[in-house]
């Protein structure tokens, strides 16, 4: 596997005022708000010319992150999403305008259709396309329509992935030379090689006595291919003294075939599901796992295989679209049907060598992702829709 790359682009020329449109970021701080934060963070130190429009309970916090960006609190109505979108397509142009923006930046998908200045929409995910079956009805109607109305209206799309640009080449047709892409960073201050403490502090807290356990990481929705790790855990545990629990970390999403598979967990297994973890725990959760398993069906980019690999755990994940973009040769990788994860377990289960390879191998990997280069990219975007 090659390491990552980012595009080859022009660095020349200098950068257009540009608004961040941040009101689509979750409280909960899920994959949208890392993107988002980690982006915002690394422009601002790299002395960007930049405003920001938020919700009103992040303006302070935004404040704080961006040091001299203009920070603009959006009205309280948009903390709901229908208000949000239609305030998209008229209070955000205004705003653009207000602070004088030249280029705006709308990070999530959607964007205003009649704006005056480029637009700039990031697309994180094809899956929409890809895997239909594993998204809702409803917002896999919403996100395909937003995902053509950018590729047709915006003045550059960026994706997170070489993957997922190829795919909307591949399926929809898109200009590939008016998409640029920026793989994320990781924030290394965030996610780190945890200490001691840390791994024993977060398994107090999950109430596992020092028990070895395996770690899940991100929303319980079908694209996550829960029920099959689930599955996968049962069978690698038969018949071992000491088995490992599986820990199923992240907001309850709309899986509802979990449940069932839960219910095949004979009693000597324990399955715990705490729900989100805050943020401070993560590398505790994480680096102190015996692994991480994420064996999805197929990311946009894989967040939280990367942060995973931060904090020098082995992980276990699949070969699908962008995944092997994130994890090269420094992870483990299976097909995500129950009998093939059962079996990749095992043999990481019984293999602790192999695990501590993975684990400094993906530490090691996981360096070459930065935000300050994410964010170089995204410069080199908004330089593009400017020109365009």
């Amino acid at each position: 596997m090659t390491s990552p790359a980012i595009e080859e682009r022009d660095l020349t020329g200098p950068d257009p005022r540009v608004l961040v449109d941040a009101t689509a970021v979750p409280a909960d701080r899920g994959g949208v708000g890392r993107y988002v934060d980690g982006l915002l963070v690394a422009l601002a130190e790299r002395g960007a010319d930049l405003a920001v429009v938020c919700q009103r309970s992040d303006a302070e916090r935004y404040s704080r992150m961006t040091g001299s960006a203009e920070v603009v609190p959006g009205p309280a109505a948009i903390a709901h999403r229908p208000a949000r979108l239609a305030w998209e397509q008229t209070g955000l142009p205004l705003v653009a305008a207000q602070v004088g923006a030249r280029v705006l930046h709308s990070p999530h998908y959607t964007m205003p259709l009649r704006c005056g200045l480029p637009v700039v929409v990031t697309v994180h995910d094809a899956t929409f396309f890809t895997e239909p079956e594993m998204h809702s009805s409803v917002k896999g109607t919403f996100f395909r329509s937003a995902t053509r109305t950018a590729l047709r209206r915006a003045a550059r799309v960026v994706t997170p992935s070489r993957a997922t640009r190829d795919e909307l080449v591949r399926l929809l047709d898109a200009d590939a030379g008016r998409i640029d892409v920026a793989p994320h960073g990781v924030d290394s201050r965030t996610f780190r090689v945890p200490t001691d403490s840390e791994t024993a502090r977060v398994q107090a807290r999950l109430g596992l006595a020092g028990q070895p356990y395996i770690a899940f990481l991100g929303m319980l929705e079908p694209r996550k291919n829960v029920p099959g790790l689930i599955r996968g855990w049962i069978r690698a545990c038969e018949g071992r003294d000491q088995p490992p629990a599986l820990v199923l970390a992240g907001g309850s999403g709309w899986d509802d075939t979990i449940d069932a598979a839960v219910a095949e967990v004979p009693s000597s297994l324990r399955v715990l599901r705490p729900g989100y973890l805050r943020f401070t725990d993560l590398p505790g959760y994480l680096g102190g796992a015996v692994l991480v398993a994420y064996p999805s069906h197929g990311e946009g980019f894989g967040l939280p295989v990367l942060e995973a690999m931060a904090c020098g755990a082995p992980v276990l994940t699949t070969d699908r679209l962008s995944l092997p973009e994130v994890g090269g040769d420094a992870v483990a990788y299976t097909e995500p049907d129950p009998d093939a994860i059962a079996a990749a377990l095992t043999a990481l289960l019984d293999d602790p060598d192999r695990r501590a390879e993975l684990g400094a191998a993906g530490h090691e990997r996981s360096l070459q992702f930065t935000w300050a280069a994410s964010a170089e990219a995204h410069l080199t975007a908004f330089r593009r829709a400017l020109d365009a």
